[in-house]
């Protein structure tokens, strides 16, 4: 069975790679767009999950994995909005900047180029890997 791939974003100084690593894993909610909310309600358990840093980062720093699939976000007072669990897998090699990101043909149609304020956005299997190499080379 094929895995989904998903991006995600968060500020750092919001909430970090290095404090979701700490916890060991994260309710992720509070997302308002409901394209995001679509994909949140998306995503199966065990996709993979590109953590990105918004903000001052601006950079994919890690991967995840779907703990647990959508569910009613606690506390929310909205039956459509969803919240999914993510478990951190592991931190990429280096971080992967935007500019890198963007100065590849091959992710100039990914979502992370074209709707760059979408907070959890679908990536292709091919987008993920490339963005997982970009990682690894240097």
């Amino acid at each position: 069975m094929a895995r989904g791939h998903w991006l995600v974003k968060s500020e750092p100084g919001t909430y970090s790679w290095e404090r979701f690593v700490g916890e060991g894993s994260a309710v992720w909610d509070g997302v308002r767009n409901p394209q995001a909310q679509a994909n949140l309600a998306a995503m199966a358990k065990g996709d993979l999950v590109l953590f990105y840093h918004s903000g001052e980062g601006r950079c994919v720093v890690g991967v995840a994995k779907v703990a647990r699939t959508a569910y009613p976000e606690p506390g929310a007072g909205d039956a459509r909005r969803v919240a999914v669990d993510l478990v951190p897998v592991r931190a990429l090699a280096r971080p992967v900047a935007l500019a890198e990101i963007k100065a590849v043909r091959a992710l100039a149609k990914t979502a992370l180029v074209r709707q760059s304020r979408l907070s959890v956005m679908p990536l292709e299997a091919e987008a993920y890997e490339r963005i997982l190499s970009l990682a690894a080379a240097r």
